[in-house]
């Protein structure tokens, strides 16, 4: 019989370990779930797609931190800004860390279950692109963008769930989010950068240097354009369009903050993208 590690007592590490006292992460995968439910549901998803997928998305989110941490364990203690992490410090240990994900995967995996067999299929490929994520860092300057493919998973599978099929236009969206993912995630990186250089690992906001402001500001107009295609793809109403000029205000926000790199300002920035997520939402929602 295997024997279990975790340990009630612990507890409090592992919810360190899930990011549940820092729900950003969540809220940014949880935005463009809805975008997605929304569109496909015409406005009014079932309560089962919206509990299912809204507890699929926090679940899904902390077995990403966990398998981030462990896969990060020997170079958080480098970096400032993690050097505090669970398994950075110790308190938690490497194989309490893999129990831990398999037992979020195993909820989540349960969960899904309640939706079409077409959709569970799908969601092998979001399990498969959240466990890769984190060890992409040693081999491509473009972990960002898986993060993106991974962050963008739940939009297939919110049509596939809600439809049945999967539709050109889900794939727009999808693209969209990815745009706009790999941008925040960029800004997120900026945080780190001086750090990671030292300790060789990879990111998008080393890989574009000097260039990573307009890279951003191209991704997120390129977001812009697709969640516009979107909009007259959908009929939505000139609330939408309004929502999305507040959205471009936050871009422009974003791009002031981090002019100068400034990690806090960068941090900033990263975080202000929930608003956007948000004022999306509230765009299509309200359309409808």
């Amino acid at each position: 019989m295997m024997k279990w590690h975790l340990q009630l007592n612990n507890w409090k590490y592992y919810k360190q370990l899930m990011r549940t006292d820092k729900p950003i992460g969540s809220l940014l995968l949880l935005w463009p779930t809805y975008w997605a439910l929304w569109l496909a549901s015409d406005g009014i998803p079932n309560w089962l797609h919206l509990i299912v997928f809204s507890l699929g998305v926090f679940i899904m989110r902390s077995a990403g931190c966990v398998i981030n941490d462990f896969a990060d364990r020997k170079v958080d203690g480098h970096v400032e800004r993690t050097k505090m992490r669970p398994l950075a410090t110790g308190v938690v240990t490497s194989i309490e860390a893999i129990e831990l994900f398999i037992v979020l995967i195993l909820c989540a995996f349960l969960i899904v279950l309640l939706l079409s067999w077409q959709t569970v299929l799908l969601s092998f490929g979001g399990l498969l692109l959240a466990f890769c994520y984190p060890f992409m860092k040693r081999y491509t300057h473009l972990p960002q963008v898986i993060l993106g493919a991974a962050f963008s998973w739940s939009i297939p599978m919110a049509y596939m769930a809600v439809l049945g099929h999967i539709p050109v236009q889900a794939w727009i969206l999808y693209l969209a989010n990815l745009c706009w993912t790999v941008a925040y995630d960029t800004m997120y990186g900026m945080v780190d950068k001086n750090d990671d250089i030292k300790i060789g690992i990879k990111s998008t906001a080393i890989l574009f240097g000097k260039f990573d402001r307009v890279i951003i500001g191209l991704l997120q107009l390129v977001s812009v354009f697709l969640l516009g295609y979107i909009a007259l793809e959908y009929k939505l109403s000139e609330r939408f369009y309004l929502s999305l000029i507040l959205a471009i205000g936050f871009f422009i926000y974003q791009q002031w903050l981090i002019k100068n790199t400034e990690p806090s300002l960068c941090f900033k920035a990263f975080l202000n993208n929930h608003y956007v997520g948000l004022i999306i939402f509230i765009g299509i929602a309200i359309s409808f």
